[in-house]
């Protein structure tokens, strides 16, 4: 992965300055965001990246925040672009939409740590909110189960999925330039403990160093739809108990 970034070349041939509009200034951040070798990104980087006065930005972006909104918001729809399976694959679809979630988050660290942070009011956000929705309304939820299992899924993937990026930022702040896709230990081990006071630590000492983040990532998004499944099994059988009765 390359180490910096090279600005980009002016569309007038380099004379004069290059003009911007949200569209290009949104795609260079997150080209940016890809590429440098720090987890965060700057409004001075992102001018000199375009080639134009970072001053320039803020003529379509009101401050930093904003920019931020538009930078992640652009990266949900990226994600969802992914999403394939058709409709009614309810399971395959919230999946597809968390992994590819947490792999942009790990490969642009410096929007994706905003996740936990910023709320959009994107198309991006709106859409992935509707794809969220759908999903456990076709697993059979309704009411309050619908909105808590909506709610419990976003907040693993975009908690879960920022985590692990802030961690990839870190490596890149570090100058260790790991695959932002390979698996990364949960804990930094060996974990050091007095078995005297942390027995339960110290019998499965080598299992907790052996845990890594995407796989717990997924543990949580499976969790997740096993509770909805769950959920709606007993919703379903309670009505068929009801009408039995009637």
């Amino acid at each position: 992965m390359p180490t910096t970034s090279t600005p980009r070349r002016r569309a007038n041939g380099g004379q004069g300055k290059a003009r911007l509009d949200r569209d290009s200034i949104v795609a260079a951040g997150i080209e940016l965001a890809a590429t440098a070798a720090s987890s965060s990104l700057s409004v001075r980087e992102l001018g000199a990246h375009l080639g134009a006065d970072p001053t320039a930005i803020y003529r379509h972006f009101r401050n930093k925040e904003q920019l931020m909104e538009a930078l992640l918001d652009a990266l949900t729809l990226r994600g969802l672009q992914t999403v394939t399976a058709p409709p009614e694959a309810w399971r395959d679809r919230l999946r597809q939409l968390a992994i590819a979630t947490l792999d942009l988050f790990a490969k642009h660290p410096a929007i994706g740590v905003e996740a936990t942070v910023l709320t959009t009011h994107g198309q991006g956000e709106l859409d992935a909110v509707e794809l969220m929705l759908d999903a456990f309304t076709r697993a059979g939820l309704s009411g309050d189960d619908l909105v808590r299992h909506y709610a419990l899924f976003a907040a693993h993937v975009l908690s879960s999925a920022a985590g692990i990026a802030r961690a990839r930022g870190e490596q890149r702040d570090r100058g260790v330039m790991e695959d932002e896709f390979a698996p990364s230990p949960w804990f930094e081990g060996p974990i050091l403990a007095d078995p005297r006071r942390y027995p339960l630590i110290t019998s499965i000492n080598s299992r907790l160093v052996d845990l890594e983040d995407r796989e717990l990532f997924m543990l949580g998004v499976e969790a997740v739809i096993q509770s909805a499944e769950r959920v709606a099994e007993a919703a379903t059988a309670a009505t068929a108990v009801g009408e039995s009765e009637a």
